[in-house]
């Protein structure tokens, strides 16, 4: 933004929409890796009901959860502001 308060420019809310999809999208891949890999085996072999149930409902315990976390640690990072307060700067003793 130009100034505290202000109104945001076209560049500006390209970039936050383009974050937003890219957490979206980057969260519900991670998600679905980490149901595959814990309830992958329940799906694909003939396991014991407790096994199985128990590997299920972890899957889907921990996928939202890491749904969640990765879209705030996406959108965290575009708050704080990755990139250099000087452009063509990238170290502080340039």
């Amino acid at each position: 933004m130009s100034g505290y308060g202000g109104r945001r420019t076209q560049a500006e809310r390209d970039v936050i929409t383009v974050e937003i999809g890219y957490a979206l999208c980057s969260a519900v891949f991670a998600a679905a890796v980490l149901f595959g890999a814990v309830a992958g085996p329940a799906l694909l072999f003939e396991l014991p009901d407790l096994a199985e149930k128990s590997l299920l409902r972890t899957g889907l315990a921990l996928a939202p959860v890491v749904f969640v976390v990765r879209v705030v640690s996406v959108l965290v990072r575009l708050r704080t502001g990755s990139q250099p307060s000087q452009p063509g700067r990238t170290n502080p003793d340039s």
